[in-house]
């Protein structure tokens, strides 16, 4: 399994409609298509700013490619996504995933 893992940061407000736009466009998306295996939406606060990293869960750099085309490790962002975000990084970062629990 691979896991895509990809970062951004946003206002406190910011974070409220990125975590929305998640849960009701982002995941349901994913869901459909072929070999994800799963999405996390991470957070952690700081002074006047929140992280926020997105970890998706694929079977294979094929089903990867299905989803992000064939520059992989380009981020998918949608517009939605931009606007309630303070900054984002253009490009994730792919690792295999050797044990879970």
């Amino acid at each position: 399994m691979i896991a895509r893992i990809w970062h951004a940061t946003a206002t406190a407000e910011g974070a409220a409609a990125y975590e929305r736009h998640f849960a009701e466009s982002v995941l349901p998306a994913l869901r459909s298509v072929e070999g994800h295996r799963g999405a996390y939406l991470l957070r952690r606060d700081g002074d006047g700013q929140v992280e926020l990293q997105v970890m998706t869960m694929w079977d294979s750099w094929e089903t990867i490619q299905g989803f992000a085309g064939a520059e992989v490790s380009r981020a998918v962002v949608e517009p939605a996504a931009e606007a309630a975000l303070t900054g984002f990084d253009t490009t994730v970062s792919h690792h295999t995933v050797v044990a879970s629990g």
